[in-house]
C-alpha cells in the first residue's frame, strides 16, 4: 500500500528529496504523496525513506490504497522502465 502524509506534517521539507520515485510534492497546505508513484521504496530501499527522515511521524500506510509487496514491485518496475 502506498503511504499518506497526515495533517501533523510541519512542512519541514525533508521527505520530498528522499523519495526515489518523486511521489512527494508540496500540496496546498502540507506535503502530499501520489499513490500512483509511491512504492514504499520497494525496489530502492528496505524501508520507506520518507518515514525514516520524518521528525514528526506523520507518514503512515494509506489504508485506502492497499497493495501487496508484489504489487509495489510491479509498480516500481513500471515506473523505472523508462529510465
Amino acid at each position: 500500500m502506498s503511504l499518506i502524509i497526515t495533517d501533523e506534517c510541519i512542512n519541514c521539507d525533508v521527505c520530498e528529496p528522499e523519495c526515489p520515485n518523486s511521489a512527494i510534492s508540496q500540496g496546498d497546505e502540507i506535503y502530499e504523496i501520489d499513490p500512483n508513484l509511491c512504492t514504499e521504496c520497494v525496489g530502492h530501499y528496505d524501508e520507506p525513506q520518507c518515514v525514516e527522515v520524518c521528525p514528526v511521524d506523520c507518514i503512515p500506510k494509506d489504508e485506502n490504497n492497499v497493495e501487496t509487496k508484489e504489487q509495489l514491485m510491479d509498480k516500481y518496475n513500471i515506473i523505472t522502465a523508462d529510465t
